[in-house]
């Protein structure tokens, strides 16, 4: 083994293959990149861990063509939603909410955002599927591999690794390096990018266990519910959590512990109870096959990257679970970064493009957690309505639960402010403007003059659909012999596309002319009448944003980089001077730095 290791070569080491480092592995695989994958562990996730897979993330997969396997192993969205507050599984019930979109006004524009559905996949389901897809395509997965330290200079990464079952020891040579390897980073310790905020702010016990508790919750489904009992709970507040890892019959149950008095040390006994208290009812039977703990931390990076080694998902942001965007926005780091190394990789852009990773995607960061963190604020309002005392004891809360159901005007200004309390709650689920609305503003965004309009609603809870530059694509079915298609399908694949509309002939023989300059193919899709793809609902033509003779470039992350609103002008010269912006080129170079040279031609499907 000593001497096949000796000198080890790849184009990208990922270190770390959660979810962020295993989606930046699929990705490159599927891209062509040659890349290997360490884990320091001896296999994947062996607990739920993450598990809300919101839209953005399962568009990832919809693009690597994973998306009908997640769903299949996925409990499906219409399983989800109903969350009942109790004072346990068994007790009394204080209110429901329809989360995760699952309420007909936000279904309806859930439904219109994306072709793909949340849905709720357990992280130790995730991430195989993701580990197997770059294996199988091409990239090189290294379990029981640890990282030691690496250096970098002009030309490349060296790294130096351990094989833990062997002991030998070795180095990789990479071109670039990423950092997935989560919230205690040795890539980001080395590289010393600053971090803002606190680690540790609360602590919370996962007692992962298996029950049947379909009498409780066949007719009331959700993947979580939530318990007002006396003790610490989550952050400080008595709440527990009952989270659904399989409808009915596998459970994480959640707990809080106090983080001033050191972390504690339980057993399985420990988990049995916890598990009983939650459910209210201890004659349930309840294997429990794991206990462990984990602190809410408020930190961010202000910075991701350094020279060739770039940081993606929880080394640079990392929050507490509420509003299920810590997975999601690891994998959509990478969906980011991977196109963008690609075309550095293979001399179609220059290292600048690599640069907007920080520019677009810090931002990104900051807003997750500080949305998350503010979701768990959201909680002690509950107590504060019910008046409940300072260290509640059973009989406590009992009276408690009397006087909130008092025919008297006190106990209705009581309700009042629970039901306000509860209802605000829905912020900790349904903040889809928060998953959809990312908007980058970087030079791999080449604006298109107009200036940017006042949002029409709160942007953390609505999404706002629109082909401005720097935004989400927006979905709109077409069809092409009969058949639906969203806009998202068009687009993707590693690759740029233009949309243009009937009287789009002239972006033809744009795009062709860029793809032969720049050598990165631009493909192109005609929408409406006896075009590729027919506007039968009418809706890209009151969507689009654009004339019947603009158009607008999509990047391979499915953002709009550039549009043009009509084709006046010279649509050649503008379609190349909003390329180069994005790739970082100057007016005169194409992708190898030289003027003139040979390129695929346009695609058209």
């Amino acid at each position: 083994m000593g001497a096949s290791l000796s000198k080890v070569e790849t184009e990208v080491l990922i270190v770390g293959a959660g979810p962020a480092g295993s989606a930046a592995a699929a990705l490159l695989a599927t891209y062509g990149v040659s890349t290997i994958m360490l884990n320091k562990y001896g296999g994947v996730s062996n607990t739920p861990r993450a598990h809300i897979t919101n839209q953005r993330a399962v568009e990832v997969f919809r693009d690597l063509g994973l998306e009908a396997e997640l769903l299949q192993r996925a409990t499906p969205q219409h399983l989800m939603g109903e969350h009942v507050y109790a004072t346990s599984l068994a007790g009394r019930e204080l209110g429901r909410l329809r989360t995760w979109y699952t309420h007909p006004h936000f279904k309806a524009e859930h439904d219109l955002a994306s072709p793909s559905p949340v849905c709720d996949v357990p992280q130790d389901i995730l991430e195989p599927i993701l580990v197997n897809a770059a294996a199988s395509r091409g990239s090189s997965v290294r379990f029981n591999t640890e990282l030691l330290s690496f250096e970098q200079d002009d030309d490349g990464v060296s790294a130096h690794v351990r094989d833990r079952l062997s002991g030998h020891e070795y180095d990789i040579r990479c071109q670039y390096m990423i950092g997935a390897d989560g919230a205690n980073s040795l890539v980001m310790k080395q590289l010393g990018l600053p971090l803002e905020g606190q680690m540790g702010l609360g602590g919370s016990i996962n007692v992962v266990f298996e029950a049947d508790l379909t009498r409780f919750c066949a007719h009331r489904p959700g993947d979580m519910y939530w318990f007002v009992q006396p003790g610490v709970g989550m952050g400080g507040n008595g709440i527990g959590v009952l989270r659904m890892v399989k409808p009915w019959t596998r459970w994480v149950g959640v707990w809080g512990y106090d983080v001033n008095a050191g972390k504690p040390q339980l057993d399985h006994a420990d988990g049995e109870r916890i598990a009983h208290q939650l459910i209210g009812d201890d004659s349930v039977p309840v294997r429990v096959e794991s206990v462990s703990t984990w602190t809410v931390n408020d930190v961010y990076a202000t910075d991701n990257m350094q020279g060739r080694v770039i940081c993606v998902g929880d080394a640079v942001h990392r929050h507490p679970p509420m509003n299920g965007l810590g997975s999601n926005t690891s994998i959509q780091d990478s969906y980011n970064l991977c196109w963008k190394l690609l075309l550095v990789l293979r001399g179609k852009a220059s290292r600048a493009l690599l640069d907007t990773y920080r520019d677009e995607r810090v931002p990104v960061g900051r807003q997750v957690v500080k949305r998350a963190n503010k979701s768990i604020g959201l909680m002690p309002p509950i107590f504060a309505a019910l008046q409940l005392p300072t260290t509640p004891d059973e009989n406590s809360m009992q009276v408690v639960l009397d006087a909130l159901d008092a025919p008297t005007p006190a106990a209705g200004e009581r309700r009042r402010a629970f039901d306000t309390a509860l209802q605000a709650t829905i912020m900790c689920f349904n903040t889809h403007g928060v998953e959809l609305n990312q908007h980058y503003d970087s030079p791999a965004v080449a604006g298109d003059g107009t200036p940017e309009p006042a949002a029409p609603r709160d942007e953390e809870v609505y999404y706002h659909a629109t082909t401005r530059p720097g935004r989400h694509m927006p979905h709109i079915w077409v069809t092409r012999d009969q058949q639906r298609v969203s806009t998202f399908d068009l687009c993707g694949k590693g690759q740029f596309t233009l949309l243009v509309g009937v009287r789009g002939g002239a972006w033809r023989e744009a795009a062709r002319r860029a793809t032969q300059r720049f050598g990165v193919p631009v493909r192109v899709h005609s929408i409406g009448r006896g075009c590729d793809y027919e506007d039968s609902y009418n809706d890209y033509r009151t969507q689009s944003e654009v004339e019947e003779d603009g158009a607008i470039l999509v990047r391979p992350d499915h953002m709009v980089g550039w549009r043009a609103v009509d084709g006046s002008g010279d649509p050649g010269a503008a379609l190349e001077a909003a390329l180069a912006r994005i790739l970082g080129l100057g007016e005169e170079q194409n992708g190898d730095g030289e003027p003139g040279a040979s390129a695929q031609g346009v695609v058209s499907v």
